[in-house]
């Protein structure tokens, strides 16, 4: 649980913040896709229920291959239907991923585990991404425009300028 809402704090606070997923998140989600991808194509099941799974944990390469070749700037319709799709199916991949990922190093979670500590662990990872989402938005009540940019961050809309002393 604990690794979960660590993995999924980011990516929603960014969310918050700054209106997007950064590229090195996205990226991270396709490693661990493929990472899981194969470790399904070699595990000991039938072949027709690995391929289902197989087949979604390639959703975020889609995102890749659409975005290499077609690239970021374009006022072309279809380009754009293009990336969109691209995109939903990052977000679709998301949580299978992370679903599939912990499913691997925690084969016992839906299995053994009584359903309420299933369904708390699923819900506290759900509420630490919101929390998140929900604290990216009002980042300018907690944090300032010098925390961001000490930490190495770009300076999200609405970021409060830090407080000048006075002597």
């Amino acid at each position: 649980m604990v690794g979960m809402a660590i993995a999924t704090w980011w990516p929603a606070f960014t969310l918050g913040a700054w209106g997007e997923i950064f590229f090195d998140q996205l990226l991270a989600l396709w490693a661990a896709s493929i990472a899981a991808f194969v470790f399904v194509l070699v595990e000991r099941r039938p072949v027709r229920a690995r391929l289902a799974r197989a087949f979604a944990l390639l959703l975020p390469s889609l995102w890749v291959v659409v975005m290499f070749f077609l690239g970021d700037e374009t006022d072309d319709v279809f380009v754009v239907l293009v990336q969109l799709s691209a995109l939903l199916a990052v977000f679709i991949g998301m949580p299978f991923t992370i679903w599939v990922l912990v499913r691997i190093i925690w084969p016992d979670f839906g299995t053994e585990m009584p359903g309420r500590t299933k369904w708390l662990i699923v819900l506290v990872v759900i509420g630490v991404a919101v929390a998140s989402f929900v604290l990216g938005l009002n980042q300018s009540r907690f944090l300032t425009c010098d925390d961001f940019a000490i930490s190495g961050n770009s300076l999200p809309p609405g970021c409060r300028p830090a407080p000048t002393a006075t002597p």
